[in-house]
């Protein structure tokens, strides 16, 4: 079987140190983000499905995808709790126009991760990363 991954717009954050930052404040275990909707296609994405993030039109880094839990609010509804691995894993720029919720992400259409060599770069500002990859430089 095949994996599967998400893709989301992550809102609010810069990038994603802000995002990793923004994830430490709520404790030293596996990081939750809750959305809406239950993925249909659960299986493939636990089969080593990640969550790539998208930073201001930009697709920055992924989170690998560890389980999903239910989820319920006050208001009594069911939601999806994606769990996922603490690391955020840097990949090659690649813009992306908006959308809302999160969209499924074929395995063969995701971006590699960077290179290890520039692992610990400093991610571009997300306009700029929006350009060069537009002009196929990153």
């Amino acid at each position: 079987m095949s994996h599967l991954h998400l893709m989301k717009l992550c809102v609010g954050a810069e990038g994603p140190e802000d995002l990793a930052h923004w994830q430490r404040r709520f404790g030293d275990g596996p990081a939750v983000h809750v959305t809406r909707m239950w993925p249909k296609r659960e299986e493939e994405l636990l089969a080593g499905g990640s969550i790539f993030w998208v930073f201001k039109g930009v697709m920055l880094a992924r989170q690998r995808i560890l389980r999903l839990d239910e989820h319920r609010h006050d208001d009594g509804i069911r939601r999806c709790a994606l769990i996922l691995d603490r690391d955020l894993i840097p990949v090659t720029a690649v813009p992306r126009r908006p959308f809302q919720g999160w969209r499924y992400l074929s395995a063969q259409d995701a971006p590699a991760d960077m290179a290890r060599g520039r692992a610990g770069d400093t991610a571009l500002p997300p306009q700029m990363a929006a350009a060069l990859a537009e002009m196929g430089l990153v």
